[in-house]
């Protein structure tokens, strides 16, 4: 049943936390053994931690290199201390760890990693604020900035609106671009119709997320999402249409009204959308974080503007992970 589900994610979640805090119980003693060793001779008291931005990202079974791609992108381009926490089905990212600082956890069993970002306290729990990112994202900004991004009181969550993306004249004439919570929720049900948000609304895409902890748990969001994932799967609440709908719908209900703004150019999105459709390249240099969602991606045949991509493409030494890319 669903709930077995829930309470299945809610036991693997529970024994994630237990390896993180293993993992950052080791790190704290790291890095006071090496502060301790770098202070002995010097009376002058040490300087004060630099910040850790902690980044998530779901490597999905097969995918890893779009994974490698993505970390690679925010570590050269940015002077910030980066504690990446990568979420996957199995073990290999074996070449990450021997380039990047990263923890990863293992969710063995755990079958939608597309539901990961619904249970950001159980994975992050030192930290107050967190990113969330796709692994079909690259970084071309500091992610400092991305960091940085305003959360309103009581706002546990920031997104980019649906119809703020820049040139957004040229994303709608993609076929079947959805920007509204109509193209997300089935508004010929009454439990839908109950919740008085107009179709016309603009969606959001949780592709990326800068997350509020103190308030994502106080408000219970977690729980809310569980809520509207169980409503789902008794009244068939959500389009069946859109990639993704199933795990972006519960948010856009929860988190309607309530969610501050991502800077536009910190989620250009809709890349794999469309083989056919190009951006721009003087506004592409301009993006500050480019995401491939849709069904064409760029490690991939067809796809559009995967010479961005490949730019941070990092070689598998095991060969797994192959690009495939035919020549039109």
């Amino acid at each position: 049943t669903h709930m077995a589900l829930l309470r299945k994610i809610n036991q693997v979640l529970l024994f994630l936390l237990i390896v993180t805090l293993c993992g950052i119980l080791y790190k704290k003693v790291h890095k006071e053994t090496v502060l301790r060793n770098e202070t002995d001779d010097d009376s002058e008291p040490p300087e004060e931690m630099e910040e850790e931005i902690p980044v998530v990202i779901c490597a999905a079974a097969g995918r890893m290199g779009a994974t490698m791609a993505a970390i690679n992108s925010i570590y050269s381009n940015t002077d910030a201390n980066i504690l990446f926490y990568v979420v996957g089905l199995r073990n290999t990212l074996l070449w990450g760890f021997l380039l990047f600082h990263l923890s990863y956890l293992s969710l063995k069993g755990f079958p939608y990693l597309n539901f990961v970002r619904f249970y950001l306290p159980l994975l992050i729990h030192q930290h107050e604020k967190v990113i969330y990112l796709d692994d079909d994202v690259i970084v071309q900004g500091d992610i400092q900035e991305l960091y940085d991004t305003t959360l309103a009181l009581g706002h546990a969550a920031a997104f980019s609106g649906d119809c703020d993306l820049p040139s957004a004249q040229d994303v709608n004439r993609f076929v079947g671009l959805q920007n509204t919570y109509m193209g997300y929720l089935d508004y010929r049900k009454k439990t839908i119709k109950d919740l008085g948000i107009s179709p016309s609304t603009c969606s959001f895409n949780p592709g990326v997320i800068v997350a509020n902890m103190t308030e994502w748990k106080h408000q219970r969001i977690t729980k809310q999402l569980e809520k509207w994932m169980q409503k789902n799967v008794e009244e068939n609440l959500y389009s069946s249409s859109l990639g993704g709908g199933v795990a972006t719908s519960p948010m856009l209900i929860v988190f309607h009204g309530k969610y501050s703004a991502i800077n536009p150019l910190w989620h250009i999105r809709h890349l794999g959308w469309n083989p056919d459709t190009r951006y721009s390249e003087h506004f592409l240099q301009e993006a500050k974080l480019l995401h491939w969602n849709g069904r064409h991606k760029p490690w991939d045949f067809p796809s559009v503007h995967n010479d961005l991509w490949e730019s941070w493409f990092v070689p598998d030494p095991a060969g797994i992970f192959k690009l495939n890319h035919h020549n039109s």
